[in-house]
């Protein structure tokens, strides 16, 4: 059984950091703790290039989905009951989105698709503003659900943005709820929970992303932050909350374990996400703790009472790897060496469509699979498999004759390549519309057409066959590849997150 080496640990982080020193640009702060506290922090790069200021343990970053946790914390504070449906508590949901439980919501196997990806399929982008009202009345009207609750696992924003709705009816707003209940009790100076990219955050960073000429730009994102995602703080904050959660501190006595406890299908197979918490094995380890991204912010935290050390990751940089950061830190401070990337060409590099002609695809490239155009690092998990390490994008594959097999999210896929012949029908030619959500689409010459205004955009469609096209575009840099698959007169779009929406053929006057 290894020990942990803290100075091993700093020194790895140092090393990291220093990167981020070197190049001048935007960077991040990594912090190491132990259940008494932050106990090293290895900072680099800025935290806004326009002044510059450069980043310390005190600057503020967006915690994005690292707010999860203390949602779920607060939902059993209040004692709700996680078999209670959503409908129950909130009568105006459509009945497939009301006959999720609290568990399944919180839990990532609800099946609800998310509120932001579905906004995007009826062309409104993440940059665009989208108030608490418009979002609720937008997911309370989603038509089904991505796949039957319980069935497998699929990063969602959407259960969380509800059952914040069902908590606040019973204690009122969370932000002075949680100030009260956790922030100071646990002495979170600077924890903030805005409810809109643009109010304002003492101290906060500036994030990055970086575009194909290599040039910087600050992200924007527009919808209403939720407790899926929304609180922003100090690096030392985060730090000293992991801290907590660890030694079972005051308010967040009993938590991790409650939180990390693991959770499963309808079947009985154990998923890595528990409610509010990921589970990341690393060597004879097991690490509890999550990951956020925003425009231009990614981050991660690590905790592990066994071991009492955690890691915090936060970084004003689109492109980090902070999951990969945080395992590298811990992994140095263990002397254990982490499964080595996919090698080249170890999973066939291409495109690739589910075999039964369903709107599942593929993409291999680089080390990595998109699917459904969400893009996960693979590695190597002996006897030919490919594995990601991410908890609630759980991915095993390998080379079967010439398709590629194996589970995504818990659910069964194949896959064969796509025909080198696939071609678009002239049938798709038209125009498209889903009257719920007042929206639609074109389809003429092999490409669509979408959005109004300045936002209309065409796109090419590259074919998969068996009445499947892709096509993709992008908000920042943030991309999505919806997958459209043509029934007759009907057409779903499908990308990862959401599956739901159909568009019908408007009728010819």
């Amino acid at each position: 059984m290894n020990t942990f080496d803290p100075s091993a640990a700093a020194a790895h982080a140092e090393t990291l950091a220093a990167v981020w020193r070197a190049e001048g640009g935007p960077g991040g702060a990594i912090i190491l703790l132990d259940r008494d506290g932050p106990t090293h922090a290895a900072c680099g790069g800025l935290a806004d290039l326009n002044t510059p200021l450069a980043i310390t343990p005190a600057t503020g970053f967006r915690w994005a989905s690292i707010t999860k946790q203390v949602l779920a914390a607060t939902t059993l504070r209040a004692g709700l009951a996680l078999d209670d449906t959503l409908g129950h508590h909130l009568a105006e949901l459509s009945p497939a989105v009301g006959a999720v439980t609290i568990g399944r919501a919180l839990d990532m196997t609800s099946g609800l698709p998310d509120a932001m990806e579905a906004a995007w399929q009826t062309h409104t982008p993440p940059s665009a503003a989208m108030s608490r009202a418009m979002l609720y009345q937008f997911v309370s009207k989603l038509p089904a659900l991505n796949y039957a609750q319980g069935s497998e696992i699929s990063y969602t924003n959407t259960g969380y943005r509800l059952v914040q709705h069902v908590v606040e009816k019973r204690i009122g707003p969370v932000g002075p709820a949680w100030r009260e209940a956790y922030f100071r009790p646990l002495g979170l100076r600077a924890t903030h929970f805005p409810e809109d990219w643009t109010d304002p955050v003492p101290g906060l960073a500036r994030g990055y992303w970086k575009d194909g000429d290599g040039l910087w730009h600050e992200g924007r994102y527009g919808p209403h932050f939720s407790g899926s995602g929304g609180m922003a703080g100090s690096a030392t904050d985060l730090a000293l909350w992991c801290a907590a959660l660890i030694a079972g501190s005051g308010p967040l006595d009993g938590v991790l374990d409650t939180l990390s406890a693991p959770r499963r299908l309808t079947d009985g197979r154990e998923t890595g996400y528990g409610i509010g918490l990921g589970r990341s094995p690393l060597g004879p380890h097991m690490f509890f703790g999550h990951g956020g991204s925003l425009p231009g912010f990614k981050n991660h935290v690590l905790v592990s009472r066994e071991l009492n050390a955690g890691v915090v990751v936060l970084t004003n940089r689109e492109e980090t790897d902070s999951l990969g950061v945080a395992l590298a830190v811990m992994a140095a401070g263990l002397g254990v060496t982490q499964s080595p990337p996919l090698a080249p060409g170890a999973l066939r590099p291409g495109l690739y469509a589910a075999e039964d002609g369903g709107p599942f695809w593929i993409e291999v490239a680089d080390g990595s699979v998109t699917f459904l155009g969400a893009t996960e690092r693979l590695y190597d998990g002996g006897d030919g498999w490919a594995v990601s390490r991410s908890p609630y994008m759980w991915i095993r594959l390998r080379n079967e004759g010439a398709a590629i097999a194996g589970e995504i999210n818990h659910a069964q896929r194949r896959f064969v390549p796509v025909p080198g012949d696939a071609a678009c029908d002239p049938a798709w030619a038209g125009e498209w519309r889903n009257d719920t959500f007042g929206a639609s689409f074109t389809i003429a010459d092999g490409a669509v057409t979408m959005g109004a205004g300045t936002l209309r955009a065409t796109m090419p469609l590259t074919p998969l066959g068996v009445g499947r096209a892709l096509f993709r575009r992008s908000d920042g840099p943030w991309s999505q590849r919806p997958c459209l698959s043509f029934a007759g007169d009907t057409v779903r779009v499908v990308t990862n997150r959401c599956r739901v929406l159909n568009f019908r053929r408007a009728s010819m006057s």
